[in-house]
This record gives structure tokens, C-alpha cells and sequence, in this order.
């Protein structure tokens, strides 16, 4: 499908949608056209004498860790990321993730063919901040951060973006990684755990990537344990504050701040605290305690972190190959098309671990 036949198939989704959504739609699709419109060619850039060093060597090391990719999963390559498009601002988009506060849950804003997602994009800043600013206005919480790179999930040919180049060259391959295995596998309507995947396949295809020694992958096992008993711990805080909401008679604005405040202070610090301590973390990797927290900070969190330790559990218990476990994670994607359950993938997927 070429680049006007989508254009028109957004026009054509613009128009069905309801007004309260028409305006972000139009100006998401304008924005996507211009990263489109203003994509160079790499080879074009890379024999530009007036582009900088820098960013040739970024482009080559994307353009590399891509062949990789489809190369790994024995995939035709795509057209993705043939072309760059420098930015004129650091991030390509603004994120907003909107919350109950009552509750840790991202409030979730569905499209026609897209499906749902716990969280909103903006090119422009502002209008991520006028949207943000609404929202507080009607009582949710919200958080709102800066975006580096993202996936159109193949209804457009991503390109290299200028904004990747803020990471380093191992954090770089991660993103390439993530981003290019969500164009292979992506359910509709299952956010979280599509994240997860993308974490966990670019985590494991960067450290073959990178041929790591046997001292390095140890060393990063143990960084990477560390990181799970923080996430589990913030999980499990997470569970037990919603707990509390829950339990709140008349939860007014004024009295889920106050549970808020007095948990943060009295369970989360001390806890998040005690397993640094234990674990001897060192202060600036002790993440949770680095970090302003929200019930939408927290509902981010949780999107993405959720079910990391299924997944290696999962891919521990079946000792396949990293391809084999792909496989095995789409077939299981097809038995539960063909059974039609009511419960989600991911309901269905961990089953097994129960």
C-alpha cells in the first residue's frame, strides 16, 4: 500500500470517528505525514559532506542492527527505517498517560483498525500539555514525557528519526530491536503485553547482538536481577495502594491524596528503600526512589513491566530457543483465535505458569 492510499485510508478513519476524537486524529495524521514527507534517503545522507560525522555513524549502526533483525528471524526485509528525517526538537512526541484518582489505571482511548492504548501521543508539546491540563481539570492524574521512537506497527514505513540518537549505541540496538518486533508480532487491544514482548526479545537479541563475554552477561545478570526485585516490589506496592483506594467509602479528590501521601511515606519509601539495601543497590540505580510517582506514573509502569517475569519464566520453563519461543508464543496466538475465549491473550498465554 503506497504512502496515498494510507493517507486516505486515515482521512476515511478521521471521518468515522466521533468529534471528541477528529481534531487529535487530524493533527496525529499530519504530523505522521510530515516525519513521511521529509524522510531523506540514508544512502543520500550518508554521502552528504555537510551532515556531521555523528549522525552518519548512528544511521549505519541503525541500519546494521535492522539487518540483523530480519536476518535473525529469517524475515524479508521491510522498506522501515530506509530513510531518516532529521527533527527540529529532540523528542518526536510528547506521551500522556491519564489516570483515575482512585485508582492505578491507565485510562484507555480506543480506535477503529488500531485498537486500544493506555495513553496518548502528541507531536506538538503543547497540545500534549492543553490535553494534560483537561484532564486535571475533570479530576484524573496525569503524567506526561518526552518520545524517542515508536512503531506505526507497519501502516507506514517508520524512519530513522533524529530523536533516537539521544541513546547510547547498546540502548540504540535495544530500541531498534523493540520497535522492528513489534512490525512481526502485535495483538490488537493488548498493550501491556505487547511491550513486554518488545522488551523481552530486544533485551535477549541485543545481548546476542553484542556477543557479550561470559563476565559481561554475568555481570548484567546480576544487574538485571536486581532490577526484577525492584519491579516486583514496585508491583506489589502498586497492588496494595489500589487496595487502599479501594477501600475508601467516598473517595473524594481531597481524601485519595492524603492515602496517597501517607503511603508513599510510610509503606513505599521504606520498602523500595529495604530491598536496595538488601540487595546493594547502589543510590542512583535504585530507580523507584529516583522518580516522582502518580497513580499515572505508576499506571505507566505497569504497562510496560507488568509481565516481565512471566514471560522469563515462561521462556525459562520451555528452554527453547529464542526463535523456537516465538513460534511457540504465535502458535499459542492461533489456538486462541481458533478457541475464541472471552479471556485475553495474556490471560491465556501464562496459563501453563498457574
Amino acid at each position: 500500500m503506497d504512502l496515498l492510499r494510507k493517507l486516505l485510508l486515515f482521512q476515511a478513519f478521521f471521518l468515522l470517528s466521533g468529534c471528541a476524537k477528529t481534531s487529535y486524529l487530524v493533527n496525529q495524521g499530519l504530523g505522521q505525514f510530515s516525519l513521511q514527507i521529509h524522510g531523506v534517503r540514508n544512502d543520500k545522507i550518508l554521502s552528504d559532506p555537510s551532515v556531521d560525522l555523528k549522525t552518519k555513524e548512528r544511521i549505519e549502526l541503525i541500519t546494521k542492527a535492522k539487518d540483523h533483525f530480519y536476518q535473525f528471524w529469517q524475515k524479508p526485509p521491510k522498506d522501515i527505517y530506509s530513510k531518516t528525517t532529521l527533527l527540529d526538537q529532540e523528542e518526536v512526541t510528547t506521551l500522556v498517560i491519564v489516570s483515575p484518582h482512585d485508582k492505578i489505571e491507565p485510562q484507555k482511548e480506543c480506535f477503529w483498525f488500531m485498537g486500544c492504548f493506555p495513553y496518548l501521543g502528541f507531536f506538538k508539546r503543547e497540545a500534549a500539555l492543553k490535553y494534560a491540563a483537561q484532564k486535571n481539570e475533570q479530576g484524573f492524574i496525569t503524567v506526561t514525557r518526552p518520545v524517542y521512537a515508536y512503531s506505526t506497527l507497519g501502516y507506514f514505513s517508520d524512519r530513522i528519526l533524529s530523536s533516537f540518537f539521544v541513546f547510547s549505541d547498546e540502548d540504540l540496538i535495544d530500541l531498534v530491536f523493540h520497535e522492528l518486533y513489534h512490525t512481526i508480532f502485535f495483538i490488537k487491544n493488548e498493550v501491556d503485553l505487547n511491550e513486554n514482548l518488545a522488551n523481552f526479545f530486544a533485551r535477549e537479541m541485543t545481548k546476542d547482538y553484542l556477543n557479550l563475554t561470559a563476565d559481561d552477561l554475568k555481570k548484567r545478570a546480576v544487574l538485571r536481577e536486581q532490577d526484577r526485585l525492584l519491579s516486583q516490589a514496585l508491583v506489589k506496592l502498586t497492588a496494595e495502594l489500589n487496595e487502599r483506594y479501594g477501600k475508601l467509602e467516598n473517595p473524594k479528590r481531597e481524601e485519595t491524596d492524603r492515602v496517597f501521601s501517607e503511603f508513599m511515606q510510610e509503606r513505599f519509601k521504606p520498602e523500595i528503600k529495604q530491598v536496595c539495601e538488601q540487595q546493594k543497590i547502589e543510590k542512583e540505580r535504585c530507580f523507584p526512589l529516583n522518580r516522582e510517582w502518580n497513580n499515572a506514573s505508576l499506571a505507566a509502569f505497569l504497562t510496560y513491566e507488568n509481565r516481565a517475569q512471566e514471560i522469563e519464566e515462561l521462556y525459562q520453563k520451555l528452554q527453547l530457543t529464542l526463535q523456537d519461543f516465538q513460534l511457540y508464543i504465535e502458535d499459542k496466538y492461533t489456538q486462541y483465535l481458533k478457541e475464541k475465549t472471552k479471556d485475553s491473550f495474556e490471560r491465556f498465554l501464562f496459563a501453563t505458569l498457574l
